[in-house]
């Protein structure tokens, strides 16, 4: 599993320029899907806007910049976008990815501290149903 921060702009391919400036959290599907209806069901709308990409592999959590400096959850990456690589415009993505959660039908970015505890609830869920397979 991949764990920690990257610089480099490893966002989906079909991301275009970032306005404003935010990093983006990406992790496998299955926990991601966990996450999004974890965070609908915690108080107010805590997610914000979240991309899959085109094989439905992988979600990315837009958080607010400078995030990825301090990111280091096991099983997620966070790229930072330096203010390119990611549009926010709602409509669908050239490449294939696509909104699971659009910008404007929810907060623009996902609080960090809320998205890791959500992660690892994900984590701690999927684990437990996997376990008694």
């Amino acid at each position: 599993m991949e764990t920690g921060r990257s610089n480099e702009p490893g966002t989906p391919s079909s991301v275009t320029a970032c306005d404003p400036a935010c990093d983006l959290v990406t992790v496998p599907a299955r926990q991601g899907l966990e996450a999004v209806d974890i965070l609908r069901r915690g108080a107010g709308d805590a997610v914000g806007a979240v991309l899959h990409d085109d094989g439905c592999d992988t979600l990315g959590f837009v958080v607010p910049a400078g995030t990825a400096a301090a990111w280091d959850l096991p099983g997620s990456t966070c790229t930072e976008t330096h203010g390119r690589g990611l549009s926010l415009a709602p409509e669908p993505l050239a490449g294939g990815s696509d909104w699971l959660v659009p910008p404007g039908d929810a907060d623009l970015a996902t609080d960090p501290a809320v998205l890791r505890r959500a992660l690892g609830e994900a984590a701690r869920m999927i684990e437990a149903a996997d376990s008694r397979s």
